[in-house]
């Protein structure tokens, strides 16, 4: 199992340098019966008493979340966005990530209707999971945490369509040499067209959207690493030019990668 630190919970938190000593993210994997629907859970904990306020920003991934949280269990559609979460204090989270395609087995609608929107965990779950969060955040140890949340999720019927976007995704987010839609929908076989459609219903963003996310989380990621090559790096990644890139991350993250790079 993966512990705090995870190399799942790190890739799209942006300057996570400035976050150490103040959180911990863990993850750990789902079980058997789950993993069909969900990547991963994770839980977030964090003190800052007698600090100031802490914000932390996320360049989101293209997976829908169910969060157990103070003010009540809560669904986060893709965040097409910066995602910030401001810490107050102490306390903890937990979230369940789904698979890209896999919260499509438990809303009523196509995924995209969730698309940057923050709902009622009750609309899918039922009423019943409201007691779900006091439940598990009074937990101190993480497995419990999970061990209740996996008991109260319904196992769906099994949908090789949720599979097989989570298959296409995965590839689009390791394979840097995929730069166009229609280069991925030729890798599976299928039309630009039935990419986005399936897209919207089960990922709630865009085949594109998805391609350029990934890009500009690995830019964030380097630049966290340490000293960038920003020329270097946006030959890597596929754009024209560094002008390319750097207008890509200032549209998305706010500032220019070397403003970021300084903490600015």
């Amino acid at each position: 199992m993966e512990r705090a630190g995870g190399a799942e919970g790190r890739r799209g938190v942006l300057r996570p340098e400035q976050g150490a000593g103040r959180f911990t993210v863990t993850t750990l994997p789902p079980g058997p019966a789950l993993a069909p629907w969900v990547d991963y859970h994770w839980i977030v904990r964090w003190d800052v008493t007698g600090r100031p306020p802490y914000e932390q920003q996320v360049l989101s991934h293209p997976n829908v979340h169910l969060v157990l949280e103070e003010q009540g269990p809560l669904v986060y559609g893709v965040n097409r966005g910066v995602f910030t979460r401001r810490l107050v204090d102490a306390g903890q989270v937990h979230g369940v990530r789904f698979l890209p395609g896999g919260f499509r087995a438990f809303a009523p609608g196509p995924v995209q209707e969730l698309t940057d929107r923050v709902l009622p965990a009750s609309r899918f779950f039922g009423p019943e999971v409201d007691a779900l969060g006091p439940e598990v955040l009074a937990c101190t140890e993480a497995d419990d945490m999970v061990r209740r949340v996996e008991a109260f999720l319904r196992r769906p019927e099994a949908d090789p369509t949720a599979a097989q976007i989570a298959g296409i995704v995965a590839v689009m987010t390791e394979d840097h040499a995929l730069l166009r839609v229609e280069q991925v929908a030729a890798r599976f076989d299928l039309s630009a067209r039935t990419l986005q459609r399936l897209f919207a219903e089960y990922v709630g963003v865009s085949p594109k959207w998805v391609l350029r996310r990934s890009r500009l989380q690995e830019a964030a990621q380097r630049a966290d690493s340490g000293a960038v090559d920003w020329a270097a790096l946006a030959a890597d990644l596929g754009y024209a030019d560094q002008a390319h890139l750097t207008r890509d991350f200032t549209a998305v993250v706010g500032v220019p990668p070397t403003r970021y790079v300084r903490g600015d």
